[in-house]
């Protein structure tokens, strides 16, 4: 095919009108989602952060977004990056074999915890189930193997998270374990981490597409996954504790992705059913998000499809 110079033109300044993959605008208010926000959250029998960003607009809305809130199992996006970070400096190997022993239990329902003692598999089923089941006890294995707490909190300290910290089992922060638990954090630079991700910035190109697959491969779709069309891509972490819960997801969305973290504390509702408190609320936003973003997009969850969720 043949192009004329004026269709040349034409095509090339298109291409510098498209923002390149990841791109990201200035940040500024979107109005009516913050009224929105401010509505959703009033009654709400605890205390709740929220960080909203529209990726390729920057608009973005926000409720205590720079609040220090527990993270629950939120934390193991830092493990999983320091995880990786350990690999790329050669210090692990993702196909390494490694010999579960009963000492690394951590008790509760996890599937690596349920293996026999000298049970054999490799580093890189331990990062798929930290993220995609949420295994504490992959998760505190990999924290070790990565070099304990500390030299996460060092890699989060060198890329200007000055508030997200792994708390549990590093020397020094046992005064922030008993105030946040495992890991602290604020909804906006949750948020950040999941975007250095997306946008192939954590630790290197080649580890954050790893680690973007693996978020994207969640057993745990029944708060914010749940308002989301099953076709979209949605890259998360649920967090939850007694008092406490969370979630930050990236969303690949039609009209530009855009990223959000909720997270409350001191609930008054402990309860561990769907209709908890914090939960309802997780899965209102998520709604109100998709339908503020891609309102060309209306999509409500089949009745009934509750029953298939963990």
């Amino acid at each position: 095919m043949r192009w004329t110079r004026p269709l040349l033109l034409a095509s090339f300044l298109a291409t510098l009108a498209l923002p390149a993959l990841g791109a990201q605008a200035r940040e500024r208010p979107d109005r009516g989602l913050q009224r929105q926000l401010d509505s959703l959250v009033q009654g709400f029998r605890g205390t709740v952060g929220i960080y909203v960003r529209h990726l390729p607009s920057g608009r973005t809305a926000a409720v205590n977004a720079d609040s220090v809130f527990p993270t629950a199992s939120m934390i193991k996006v830092p493990i999983l990056i320091g995880t990786f970070d350990a690999l790329e400096r050669g210090a692990l190997d993702f196909h390494q074999e490694l010999i579960y022993t009963d000492s690394l239990l951590y008790p509760g329902e996890d599937l690596i915890g349920g293996l026999a003692d000298s049970t054999r598999l490799s580093l890189s089923k331990l990062t798929l189930l930290m993220i995609t089941t949420s295994d504490n006890t992959a998760s505190l294995w990999l924290q070790a193997l990565a070099g304990t707490g500390t030299a996460i909190n060092g890699w989060l300290a060198d890329h200007g998270f000055d508030s997200t910290r792994v708390n549990s089992r590093t020397p020094g922060r046992e005064g922030n374990r008993t105030r946040y638990g495992w890991g602290q954090t604020t909804p906006r630079e949750m948020a950040r981490l999941l975007v250095l991700i997306r946008e192939g910035k954590a630790v290197s190109p080649a580890a954050s597409e790893e680690m973007y697959r693996h978020l994207t491969r969640s057993y745990w779709t029944g708060e914010a996954l749940s308002a989301l069309p099953p076709w979209v891509q949605a890259a998360s972490k649920v967090g939850a504790v007694n008092q406490s819960r969370s979630e930050v997801v990236l969303v690949n969305a039609p009209s530009g992705d855009y990223v959000f973290c909720i997270i409350t504390k001191n609930q008054a509702d402990e309860s561990w059913e769907p209709s908890n408190e914090g939960y309802v609320l997780i899965r209102r936003l998520s709604a109100l998000l998709w339908r503020h973003f891609e309102p060309k997009h209306p999509w409500q969850p089949a009745p009934g499809v509750e029953r298939f969720k963990p």
